[in-house]
């Protein structure tokens, strides 16, 4: 397919290849006939998620779907760099994460320790 085709084109001629009509894609996708043809037309702006949903319900990478080369960028390599990406922001989300728990654990243990001091009950002699 040509690198000119926009990603609702070549939508169109994937969807029309596997001979699925726009009310199946619809029905597929969960949204109204008129909802999915607008998005074969370009008058909706495509997410992420929806496209990966419609490169599945079209047995394709979505690469492929977006027109990218297989020549300069191979499905492999793609899913690669894909899954560096994920594993780089995976590691400063726990970071992150970890941050936090050790805030949070500083800041619970202090008011426990606030807590048990003020429910003591003063010993009278």
């Amino acid at each position: 397919m040509s690198d000119t085709i926009s990603p609702s084109e070549r939508i169109r001629q994937l969807r029309l290849q596997k001979e699925l009509s726009q009310e199946n894609m619809a029905d597929m996708l969960g949204l109204s006939t008129t909802a999915y043809g607008d998005m074969e037309r370009g008058r909706t702006e495509l997410s992420f998620s929806r496209l990966e949903n419609i490169a599945r319900l079209l047995d394709v990478s979505l690469p492929a779907l977006l027109g990218f080369e297989t020549k300069t960028l191979s499905e492999t390599e793609w899913l690669r760099q894909e899954n560096e990406r994920l594993m780089a922001s995976n590691a400063k989300l726990q970071k992150e994460l970890d941050q936090w728990k050790e805030r949070f654990g500083s800041l619970a243990a202090a008011e426990i320790g606030r807590q048990i001091q003020q429910n003591r009950e003063p010993i009278g002699f």
